[in-house]
This record gives C-alpha cells, structure tokens and sequence, in this order.
C-alpha cells in the first residue's frame, strides 16, 4: 500500500506533570480505516488531538505525506474532525453549517451549492438544506457533523467517540454507513472508541492503548483471535486468562492438564499466561475433557448461553455455547489446540504497561 500518509514518531505528552503518551510511534497508511481503541485515559484522544493539531506533543513531530506538519495549526493541515458533540451552529440552517467552512476558503457560490447537494446526498439526508439543527435527531446531527467535515475534502477524516451519544440501534446503523462513507470516499479515517465492538465491526487496523502506550496494533482478526498480552485479550471481548507452564512446544499445562497447542518458541517449563476465548471451550462428558468440572452459573443470551464452569482448582472458566448445561451438571473441558493462546508473562508491572511491543 505504498508509504504511510501519516507517521507519530517519538511522541510524548504531559499534562500537570501527568505523562500521557510515551515515546509513541505510529504510521497509518492512505485509503485505511484505523481506530485506536482502549479505556479512559490511554491517551487515544490526546494521539488524535496531536494529529489535528489541536494539542502540541512535548517531544516528537507529526509527519503527514513526508512532511513534518507539528507546528502547523489545525486549518492549515489537510485534515478535519468529527466529535461527540457535534458542534453543529444553531443559529445556522444545515445548508449554512455544511457551507460554513467552504466559505472561509472563499469558494464560489455554485461550488458551495454543488458540494452541499453531495454532502447531502452522501449522508442521506437528501432535501434537508433548509432544515434548523434543532430539527434533527441525534443520528441526523451527527450526519450533519460529518457532511460538514468532508465538504472540505480532507484526505483524513478524524473521528473522537462521534457515535457516543447515539442509542445502540442508531450507533449500529451508523458503523455501517461510516464503512460505507470511507469507501466510497476513499480517505482516510481514524476514529477513537472505547467499545470493542464498534473497533471489529468497523477498522482495517486496531491500534490498543493502554496507559500512554500502544499495546498491539493489528486486523481485527489478529487482535481478538491472537492478542499479544493478557490486557489486550482482557480488553477485546471475553477471555479466560489463566497460568500456565509451556512444557515444550505445542505442549502447554493448566492446572496440572496437559493441553495441546499450536504455539512454539516459548522454552520448556517455563511460566506463561493462557488465553481461552469462552466460545472455543466444548464442553463435554466429564470422561472426554481434559480437565473436569461443575456448571455453576447459567445466563441465557439470545444468540448463546453464557455459563461458569468451576474446576477443583477453584478457577470459574466462563463458557458460550448454543447448547445449554444445567446447574451442577459434571462437565468436561475440552479445548481445540488452535484456540489456545499462549503469551509471555511480564516480568513486572512496567512491562506489562508497555506491553510486549516495546
């Protein structure tokens, strides 16, 4: 996909002495749909905040198609951001909010006009020009945010939490028009969440952050099915994280069972943490698994039952199955060697901040 568009390199931010982000490095690529996704206070929203151009970092440049844009303002860069609050002008009908920032460059009128009925038409909201903001939902608000920002014809379009203040089934509907938008647009997107699901449903790339650092950066796929520490696979979807002891390769010991796995270069004997995802544990009679256990716990979900296995060891494994187990019903653990994740324990609490990239 040819060079990145944009790079972070060395970024550091403090705030009343508060580091922020650390040493942060990252390039996204032209035509991509990058979120960067964690918990409050990772530092996702100051890493798009930087890009825009509406935070300085204390350390580290900010280099956009080759070139280093950190001391330019947010007007001059050829970008434009979507937040939660839309911060659409209510005094202004949508026709003046879309047209507002075209008539700061001085366009010509017919241009103003041909972009609006676009912009328009591109969010679906065909015929509303003379509408008041006050007007509209908040989906349609938020369509309006957006219409605004790509009048400008940004080759990057910046998007902090903007689906947050939506219901689920609106905040739904739009994660597939934004898809829809970027690929008939063909810009870039990068987007700050901190729901997991709107991450997978939408990015070509996740970026995870934790405390100031990028976790682990990756497809959808990789992220969930292969995550490189216990915050990542805690953070994206559920997980059973347990202690293990690497035997050798493809040989791994939970509780004192031997599970095979696919992993290899680990050493021997040594200590590992183990990722289980509940929707790839079977559960079987207890004769067939290879540990045994009771059904302690029973949610019925819609699409799944959700339900805690309790082993002699005291650990409650949390399993999703269409097939239902009652309360107290002795069970095996079985456990495919594909669906078994293997991670190096961090040495200490820093380490399992910076996480395994560093």
């Amino acid at each position: 996909m040819g060079q990145p568009l944009i790079d972070l390199v060395n970024i550091s931010k403090s705030f009343d002495g508060t580091l922020v982000l650390d040493d942060l490095n990252l390039s996204v690529k032209e035509n991509t749909f990058v979120t960067l996704l964690g918990p409050s206070g990772c530092g996702k929203t100051t890493t798009l905040r930087i890009i825009g151009g509406f935070e300085h970092a204390d350390t580290g440049k900010v280099v956009f198609d080759g070139q280093d844009i950190s001391n330019l303002p947010p007007n001059k860069r050829q970008l434009n951001t979507v937040f939660q609050k839309y911060a659409l002008f209510t005094h202004m009908n949508i026709e003046e909010n879309i047209a507002f920032g075209l008539k700061i460059k001085n366009k010509p009128k017919a241009y103003i006009n041909d972009k609006i009925k676009y912009a328009l038409k591109l969010v679906n909201l065909d015929g509303f020009e003379k509408r008041s903001v006050d007007s509209l939902s908040g989906g349609q608000q938020q369509r309006i945010a957006i219409a605004r920002a790509i009048v400008n014809e940004p080759r990057v379009l910046l998007l902090d939490e903007p689906l947050g203040a939506l219901d689920l089934k609106l905040r739904q509907d739009m994660q597939y028009e934004l898809i829809r938008l970027k690929n008939e647009l063909g810009i870039t997107f990068i987007y700050v969440t901190h729901d997991q699901e709107e991450a997978l449903t939408m990015s070509d790339t996740i970026v995870v952050m934790n405390q100031g650092y990028i976790q682990q950066t990756g497809t959808p796929e990789q992220i969930y099915n292969e995550p490189e520490n216990a915050f990542v696979a805690d953070f994206i979807g559920e997980s059973n994280i347990v202690p293990g002891i690497m035997i050798r390769d493809e040989l791994v010991e939970i509780f004192g069972s031997r599970f095979a796995c696919v992993d290899k270069g680990f050493g021997s004997n040594r200590p590992v943490d183990v990722v289980i995802r509940p929707e790839d544990i079977d559960l079987v009679k207890p004769e067939d698994g290879t540990l045994e256990g009771v059904c302690t716990h029973l949610i019925f979900k819609g699409v799944h039952y959700e339900m805690e296995v309790t082993t002699p060891d005291g650990f409650e494994w949390l399993v999703h199955s269409t097939d239902m187990c009652p309360v107290g019903t002795k069970v095996g653990i079985h456990v495919d060697p594909f669906d078994i994740q293997i991670m190096n324990k961090p040495a200490s609490e820093d380490e399992e901040a910076v996480g395994v990239n560093e």
